[in-house]
């Protein structure tokens, strides 16, 4: 199986395979380019390639069994199996052929300055949102630190904030996967940059557009680390 994707490729009905995030960059990719909406370039590494990872390095077996000493209603041994989990994979490898394929796509691109964003397969669904759960790494320069990013995220599908949100939503863990985005970096730091909602959030009007933006990267706006300025477009 082909393990990436370029974000034109792939579309909302393919959340199982690339997770929501990278599902919803594929949609607007083929929706908005045309219309003359720039969407930064990128690929994605498929959720088959992060169980071809837990199982070339032998350690699937391993993260079940110390997630199975997590209980669902008090959540006792939460944060030694979370460690244990992520240690387990702070020791694996990508798989060459792996490697291989994440690296042809870099390349592809021209080796760009980078974010790699997680994308969980149970992310954006109607009844739980896992977006925000695992880890995004911005600003990733060169082949050594890619694959890292990679690593990393997939070690993020294990942190203790993860771990209890699969618990209290009742999803099994080994049952939700996780899939890379690799996605260009933009200058932000030379402009701005926020997040725009399509719909009035307080309200729920549809014909408004939220619009929240502040100099720097956008994760200062997410996370509430600054004041950005608000515009409601109708």
């Amino acid at each position: 199986m082909k393990w990436t994707q370029p974000f034109s490729s792939i579309g909302i009905h393919d959340v199982a395979v690339f997770g929501g995030k990278n599902a919803s960059l594929g949609e607007m990719t083929q929706h908005l380019s045309g219309l003359g909406i720039r969407i930064p370039e990128g690929f994605a590494v498929n959720a088959v390639a992060f169980r071809f990872f837990l199982q070339e390095n032998g350690v699937y077996e391993k993260i079940a069994a110390a997630l199975k000493t997590v209980s669902p209603k008090t959540l006792n041994g939460l944060r030694e199996a979370s460690a244990d989990c992520r240690a387990f994979i702070d020791k694996c490898k990508l798989p060459s052929t792996l490697s291989t394929a994440i690296l042809e796509e870099y390349h592809r691109m021209g080796s760009p300055a980078v974010a790699v964003r997680s994308s969980a397969t149970a992310e954006d669904l109607p009844d739980a949102s896992f977006a925000g759960q695992q880890e995004t790494f911005l600003h990733i320069e060169g082949e050594a630190a890619l694959l890292e990013a990679c690593r990393r995220c997939y070690a993020s599908l294990f942190t203790d904030r993860a771990i209890v949100y699969r618990q209290q939503h009742g999803y099994d863990h080994l049952e939700v996967a996780l899939s890379i985005g690799v996605q260009r970096m933009v200058r932000s730091d030379l402009a701005c940059s926020g997040v725009m909602f399509s719909i009035d959030t307080e309200t729920g009007f549809r014909d408004a557009v939220l619009l929240t933006a502040a100099y720097g990267l956008g994760e200062n706006v997410v996370q509430g680390a600054v004041n950005p300025d608000e515009v409601l477009i109708f």
